[in-house]
């Protein structure tokens, strides 16, 4: 399986982004930590990243794998460049890379 599951999107505040999400969509936000606040609705979910070091540049789209490691060979087998090596956050892990044409995207595996 590979699908895309989740975005993260860089904001300057959570809160005043979880505010404006809740009110224009009535998504409702879990906090994880002081600078990371997600969807979890089990479906496609967003995430709004405010920590200035962790944060992208552009929104991040995330692919959910069975295999990280497989993945992860597969995207240097094909060209991807690793941004971000594989790290742990809470639910799971994830790496980052960048295409042949730069976008930079995730993968993760979700805990078991």
């Amino acid at each position: 399986m590979a699908e895309l599951t989740y975005l993260e999107l860089p904001v300057a505040d959570a809160g005043p982004a979880k505010a404006f999400y809740s009110a224009a969509f009535g998504w409702q936000f879990s906090d994880f930590g002081a600078s990371y606040a997600a969807t979890t609705t089990g479906g496609f979910d967003i995430g709004l990243q405010a920590d200035p070091a962790e944060r992208t540049a552009a929104p991040l789209p995330v692919i959910a794998v069975d295999d990280l490691s497989a993945a992860l060979a597969a995207v240097e087998a094909a060209g991807g460049r690793i941004t971000a090596p594989i790290f742990a956050f809470p639910g799971g892990r994830r790496f980052h890379f960048a295409d042949p044409d730069g976008h930079e995207l995730a993968v993760m595996q979700a805990d078991a």
